[in-house]
């Protein structure tokens, strides 16, 4: 029970950080103009996407930190949740799609080396972040694929 103000924290700070960032950077009419390829999801999806895929990385954030607070998985956590808001600025605020490229590439290694250390500490945080993974391995297509058409 005393972990749970600390998972509640992890909480405000992913989802509430994603939302902020989402209303912050709201893709907006330039977006809207792109083209996009025939993949391109409706744009309702991406908030509920978002909000499920924010509770898993919350929630195995906060049991890596439990359990090794100072290890390379909690590092790799850090590191992908600032490579994750970063995204949505560069792309939406600086209609960089380019480098929204770089970002989200290195964004899906270090969600994949997240993966691969927090296994050998608590199996259920690397399932967390297996459909985020996934999620992200098709942004990155959309991404490439935007920047390509325009």
């Amino acid at each position: 029970m005393r972990d749970l103000p600390i998972l509640a924290l992890f909480l405000a700070i992913t989802v509430g950080g994603g939302i902020a960032i989402g209303i912050l950077t709201p893709p907006g009419p330039w977006y809207a103009g792109l083209e996009k390829p025939f993949f391109n999801p409706p744009g309702w999806l991406f908030a509920p996407v978002w909000t499920v895929l924010y509770i898993c990385i919350a929630i195995a954030g906060w049991r890596i930190l439990r359990l090794a607070p100072r290890s390379r998985a909690m590092r790799l956590w850090v590191l992908q949740l600032v490579l994750n808001f970063l995204w949505s600025p560069i792309v939406f605020g600086l209609h960089r799609l380019d480098l929204g490229l770089v970002v989200i590439l290195a964004l899906l290694a270090g969600i994949l080396a997240f993966i691969a250390r927090a296994r050998g500490i608590d199996r259920p945080s690397a399932w967390l972040f297996t459909p985020y993974a996934a999620w992200v391995a098709f942004a990155s297509l959309l991404n490439a694929a935007l920047f390509l058409l325009n």
